[in-house]
């Protein structure tokens, strides 16, 4: 899905698993590591290793955070969603810096861009892992049917 990935519109699958670090701390590492190694990949290199890991960890640091105290798993996943889609001015950032634009419009242009592809990713991925979690206790250290 690489032509999907990086770029101006990121669309990627894998923004589903941001959604673990609803159930468990553990999560955040795992997800962070995962974006780590896909970003091999990225066109941008380095940057894009070390920038797109540390807004993960930021992103999922904080969605822990706000959703601390929140019991209903649909509203932690709302929330996780608009955190993620407004976390996206990290990468946006990322990309006006790297890019060879006039800064801010590039970097308004980005965000939308991202931000849009966020949306889009982590409300699919929010529905996918909802139905996951029904199937697989998320929660558990070791996955257990549900029920």
């Amino acid at each position: 899905m690489a032509p999907f990935s990086f770029g101006a519109y990121q669309l990627r699958l894998s923004e589903t698993f941001n959604h673990l670090a609803l159930f468990n701390k553990r999560y955040v590492l795992a997800v962070t590591l995962g974006v780590a190694t896909a970003n091999i990949t990225s066109p941008l290199g380095i940057i894009d290793i070390v920038w797109g890991s540390f807004q993960t960890l930021v992103m999922l640091v904080l969605i822990r955070f706000l959703t601390k105290h929140v019991s209903n798993l649909i509203v932690k996943m709302i929330i996780a969603i608009l955190v993620t889609t407004f976390m996206m001015w990290m990468i946006a950032l990322e990309l006006a810096w790297v890019g060879n634009a006039a800064f801010w419009p590039t970097f308004w242009a980005a965000w939308l861009s991202t931000g849009i592809g966020e949306l889009l990713s982590m409300s699919v991925g929010a529905v996918l892992i909802y139905f996951l979690n029904k199937a697989v206790d998320l929660k558990s250290r070791v996955f257990q049917k549900a029920g």
